[in-house]
């Protein structure tokens, strides 16, 4: 599993050219299964971004985490975070998990998130997506498990 996290002021999301709607302050999570994960790395990761202090505290200091702050959270699947670019110029996304799989992960994710009990707006896989966002910082983390 992989995810990029971006720390963001705004975010917004639409869906096949519909408006889904929009976050506040907070992180867009790009979200990319790879084949074997399981419910185990949806886990590390849900806690991870949970606890991650990458917010500012009084003194300007990155000290408190998502929770601390309130901030919202946005979901994005995104296959393509494992094209594999290694042996040509076209990606291969022979290592991403088969849509179904992922599909499944991906809900178990959405309800690992929800339980934080911080606002959530998701993606929906296997639509095309666009995801206006106004990066804080910058500030992007990438975890993989």
């Amino acid at each position: 599993m992989r995810v990029v996290i971006q720390r963001v002021k705004k975010a917004s999301l639409y869906i096949e050219n519909s408006y889904k709607g929009s976050i506040d302050k907070g992180v867009v999570v790009l979200v990319g299964f790879k084949k074997g994960d399981s419910e185990s790395e949806v886990k590390y990761i849900s806690d991870k971004i949970f606890n991650l202090r990458i917010f500012e505290d009084e003194n300007g200091k990155m000290n408190y985490p998502i929770g601390k702050i309130n901030g919202d959270i946005m979901l994005v699947p995104q296959f393509t975070l494992y094209g594999d670019v290694k042996n040509s110029n076209r990606p291969d996304f022979s290592n991403a998990e088969n849509f179904s799989k992922a599909n499944t992960l991906f809900d178990i994710f959405k309800n690992e998130i929800r339980k934080t009990g911080l606002n959530l707006l998701c993606g929906e896989f296997g639509k095309e997506m666009l995801v206006e966002i106004h990066n804080d910082g910058p500030v992007t983390i990438i975890i993989d498990k």
